[in-house]
């Protein structure tokens, strides 16, 4: 075993190495350490799966991790993830997943007695492959070649989260103390309170995810940056809303199970970002964008939020029907609390057609609907920037689009006054009846339009 033990090791290991020879491109290689990570996740969490339903076994051996010898699991993480996006000039995804199977199925059997299969093994084969070779290779590809930038940070996002919320916390219990019974253990209502906190703390940072690929063209892995520096959405308040909801997720499951040891990574991580991390993003930063970086670290910190955006260039344009009941209403809430960088327009000074409130912000990067009035109240405090990004969640953005052109107000288009016309607004709850809505009535606009420019509605 001992023998057997080395070469699930060596082999892989120089074949990574040799792989690394040929392809030497930063990106590239940046990427088959992303997917190593992905796929050396992924196998733990497949071998607690195949523990509870017999796919395989492993026998007891010195320096294992639950159960899963150390030196094989590094082997078979570095044949599921780098080698693989290493090697992806010659030797595609399909036929890379078919060598790996083939491999398996060879290599499996033949280590007996260190790897026990159970009757059903293939099957655990073949969830391993879709489960984690799959996502790993098209982590590992994409970001490579930096290709289909919201799924990769996707990915990114699922691998991070799988790291922060389970990885990171089982190892903490497993050589440290606490357990998931801390957390299992609670009644459902405790443990739904639970989830909602950890919703509110991960929100920011989700935020900044997608303000990193929607108005950076980025992710959060360091080697696949943003574009353009970004000091929108999120980081108009804090330099590192990742950074700190990473730790906060860390810290609440420590509190919840109960180990000190978690905290005590938590407490690793905070120094290894102020350490480490960040002194390297400052460099990296500042060279790459001088005089805009400096002037925003001027004026934002790490680790402890404004209460009031940063903001430079040109303003973003929020744009509403004044004609529009809901809308003036929206248009008076976000005046009242006097927006940075924000400005309001109406609908007869936008340059075309207005069916839903819209927001442009001064990269191009524009919003509709319910999203844009989100947007827009990243521009006013901390306090409603939190609600903003929370509306604009996967999910609960559908949600509330849904739910406003439903019952407060459907897309229509604007009046328009230079044309010398004037619609007769959107209906409210209390003026919309449930019959089908006159040709008239149909020419009004809903809270969730395009960008317009006026003076601001009456009230």
């Amino acid at each position: 075993m001992t023998v057997a033990r080395h070469l699930s090791l060596a082999v892989p290991l120089l074949a990574v190495l040799a792989a690394a020879r040929s392809e030497r491109g930063r990106d590239a290689r940046a990427a088959a350490l992303l997917a190593f990570v992905a796929s050396a996740v992924g196998i733990a969490a497949l071998d607690e799966a195949a523990r509870r339903t017999g796919w395989y076994a492993f026998a007891p051996v010195r320096g294992a991790y639950r159960g899963l010898p150390v030196d094989l699991w590094i082997g078979w993480a570095a044949l599921w993830g780098p080698l693989p996006v290493l090697l992806r000039r010659v030797l595609p995804l399909p036929l890379a997943l078919g060598l790996l199977l083939w491999f398996d199925a060879v290599a499996m059997p033949a280590l007996h007695p260190l790897v026990r299969l159970g009757p059903h093994w293939l099957v655990g084969e073949a969830v391993g492959l879709l489960a984690v070779a799959l996502p790993a290779q098209l982590l590992g590809r994409w970001c490579a070649d930096r290709r289909h930038l919201a799924a990769r940070a996707l990915l990114q996002v699922g691998l991070f989260a799988a790291l922060l919320l389970w990885f990171v916390p089982t190892l903490a219990f497993e050589l440290g103390d606490g357990s998931w019974a801390g957390l299992t253990g609670l009644p459902a209502s405790r443990l739904l309170l639970v989830g909602q906190v950890a919703l509110l703390v991960a929100t920011p940072a989700l935020a900044a995810v997608r303000e990193f690929a929607v108005r950076g063209g980025g992710t959060p892995y360091p080697w696949d940056p943003p574009r353009r520096l970004v000091t929108t959405g999120p980081y108009a308040y804090l330099a590192n809303p990742m950074q700190l909801g990473a730790v906060a997720l860390v810290l609440l499951t420590a509190a919840v199970t109960g180990s000190l040891a978690l905290a005590g990574a938590g407490a690793v991580a905070v120094a290894f970002a102020a350490a480490v991390a960040g002194p390297h993003e400052e460099h990296d930063l500042a060279g790459r964008y001088p005089q805009g970086w400096r002037d925003y670290r001027r004026r934002v910190r790490n680790w402890w939020p404004r209460w009031r955006p940063y903001a430079s260039g040109p303003p973003a344009v929020l744009w509403l029907d004044d004609d529009c009941g809901p809308c003036a209403a929206v248009w008076r809430f976000v005046a009242r609390r006097r927006p940075v960088g924000l400005v309001l327009r109406p609908a007869s000074a936008y340059d075309g057609v207005l069916r839903r409130a819209e927001y442009a912000g001064d990269d191009g990067h524009r919003e509709r609907g319910v999203a844009a009035v989100a947007r827009a109240l990243e521009h006013v405090h901390l306090g409603w920037a939190l609600v903003g990004w929370t509306l604009r969640l996967p999910g609960v953005a559908w949600l509330a689009q849904l739910v406003t052109d439903a019952m407060i107000a459907p897309p229509r288009p604007a009046s328009d006054r230079r044309a010398g016309t004037r619609g007769e607004g959107c209906p409210t709850p209390s003026s919309a009846s449930w019959t089908v809505p006159s040709p008239r009535s149909a020419s009004t606009a809903s809270p969730g339009s395009r960008p317009v420019p006026s003076p601001p509605p009456p009230g």
